[in-house]
């Protein structure tokens, strides 16, 4: 088969440029002829550029006849999407139906519904915007990067293309990350029916679990700091305890971490590090704290420590509320709660024969659900489907 992939980069490298750069060598490795197409928001940095950059949001021209010679010279049998926000814009779509070409767009996030695309808002979950054509509450709390006037030209464009229809009649199938997101796409503006959405998760190459590594006494947090991802919780919480933590990963709320350091040594600010770093550190680590406030996707990083037969400790709040299985594959949290996340780590330290169990089963629902092979039987089995209802 072949397939042309498309992805417009964010300013900053994140989990979506990681998801299209593994499916892409994914599907290239078992055969296919797999291209991409790609943008850039790098591009977009003067006052004049994003005042053009929400015009073209709407429908770039540019970037669908970019899209139209490729497919031209290419002729894919399918176009996989991961995000077209904002200089690629729907016009890529209008381009590959007006070509014969089905379309999957991978939704990484709740941008259709959300202008900020996390639905959280001043440190709590926010939907006022989710059953909204156009996201009017979102412009008045200036939502997106905190400027009314680029919330609006998000809100235009995702809006505008509710009322043109574009998202139920150009999109040939959605992928969503979670059963949760899945339910909460459906119960939104997007108004686009239940079997149009498949659920498919990320998935993470096998690194194998080495015989003879021993847990260590420590818990491990791996992240953006942020405001969304609960730091000022996860410090909270050990500096209750005293137990272990490590932390690894940047951000706003760095100064946050460094000040519990200095005050809780049991508190060791990593920094930012390699993966192969990341993964020998999960495979020691007791557990993996993931104490988001915010409706997380398909989290790389318990994918990551499933891999590794490690148990995850997350909050009961979006996708990581299905992917952990509580008391089976790690601990379920009340978001936002201090005592909470400080009891499920010190029940985690005091029980290592429940901790190895839960991390042999950590292992198998990776082997099950989130391997390479698994993904790509899953992503095939949906170019199938919409190729076949393309033709028909």
């Amino acid at each position: 088969m072949k397939i042309l992939m498309l992805h417009n980069h964010y300013q900053h490298r994140g989990g979506e440029n990681a998801v299209f750069e593994a499916e892409s060598a994914l599907l290239a490795a078992h055969g296919h002829a797999v291209e991409t197409v790609t943008f850039s928001n790098d591009d977009i940095q003067t006052p004049w550029q994003k005042a053009m950059a929400g015009v073209k949001g709407l429908y770039n021209p540019t970037s669908a006849s970019i899209l139209a010679q490729k497919i031209k010279a290419f002729q894919p049998d399918v176009l996989h999407l991961h995000n077209f926000f904002p200089v690629a814009s729907p016009s890529v779509l209008y381009t590959a139906r007006r070509m014969g070409v089905p379309t999957v767009v991978t939704l990484h996030n709740y941008r259709l519904i959300c202008p900020k695309a996390l639905l959280y808002r001043d440190g709590e979950v926010c939907e006022r915007c989710v059953d909204k054509v156009l996201p009017l509450d979102g412009v008045r709390f200036q939502c997106y990067r905190n400027s009314g006037l680029q919330t609006t030209a998000v809100g235009l464009m995702t809006g505008v293309h509710k009322m043109l229809g574009t998202w139920q009649n150009q999109v040939n199938q959605y992928i969503a990350l979670s059963q949760f997101a899945k339910n909460r796409l459906l119960d939104s503006s997007l108004n686009v029916p239940a079997d149009k959405i498949t659920v498919k998760p990320n998935f993470v190459t096998d690194p194998g679990v080495p015989e003879g590594i021993e847990r260590q006494p420590y818990f491990l947090f791996v992240g953006r700091l942020s405001e969304e991802k609960a730091i000022d919780i996860l410090v909270a919480a050990f500096q209750q305890t005293g137990l272990p933590l490590k932390i690894v990963g940047g951000g706003p709320l760095d100064h946050i971490v460094q000040a519990a350091a200095t005050s809780h040594p049991n508190i060791q600010p990593l920094g930012p590090k390699s993966k192969e770093v990341v993964l020998d550190l999960m495979r020691q680590t007791q557990a993996l704290v993931l104490p988001s406030i915010c409706y997380e996707g398909c989290p790389m990083t318990i994918l990551e420590a499933f891999s590794v037969g490690t148990p995850v400790i997350a909050s009961n709040l979006g996708g990581p509320a299905v992917m952990v299985k509580d008391g089976e594959t790690g601990l379920l949290v009340t978001p936002n709660h201090v005592n909470d996340l400080a009891q499920a780590s010190q029940q985690v330290a005091s029980d290592s024969e429940g901790q190895a169990t839960m991390g042999q089963q950590a292992r198998r629902t990776y082997e099950a659900l989130y391997t390479p092979e698994a993904n790509y039987q899953q992503l095939m089995a949906i170019y199938y489907q919409v190729q076949e209802a393309f033709v028909k």
